[in-house]
């Protein structure tokens, strides 16, 4: 898949360096929601994958698909896919099923929560920047 699923940092909403990393190699598509649980670590908001919640994010589709491999391996390091010996891996990234307002879901790439999370309180309204203000 070309698209993307965004809930946190890399959203719109807080214009940080993630964010301007996405606005220069993706094309917003939509708001969007994936099913999944937003959990409170104390220090970051993070996504788990769930049947019984939904998440609610921007979905962005790649402005150009041959840099696919360049566009997420930079994504995959700032998300700590590759961490260093004797870390543990933060986030894996999987497709999953996006769902925009009146139109058919597509499958786009999200970065879930790789540790566990059952032990952190789940965040109820499912999206991040409401959370946090």
């Amino acid at each position: 898949s070309d698209y993307l699923f965004v809930y946190s940092s890399l959203r719109k909403g807080f214009h940080t360096q993630g964010y301007e990393y996405i606005s220069k190699y993706f094309s917003f598509v939509a708001k969007a929601t994936v099913k999944g649980s937003l959990k409170d670590t104390g220090s970051e908001p993070v996504g788990v994958p769930s049947d019984t919640a939904t998440i609610i994010g921007e979905l962005y589709q790649l402005k150009e698909p041959r840099q696919f491999s360049y566009v997420f391996g930079q994504l995959d390091e700032y998300e700590g896919l590759a961490p260093e010996a004797g870390d543990k891996k933060l986030y894996r990234r999987e497709v999953a099923d996006v769902q925009m307002e009146n139109m058919p879901a597509v499958k786009a790439w999200v970065y879930w929560y790789n540790l566990p999370a059952e032990d952190f309180p789940a965040i109820p309204s499912g999206d991040v920047i409401d959370y946090r203000s």
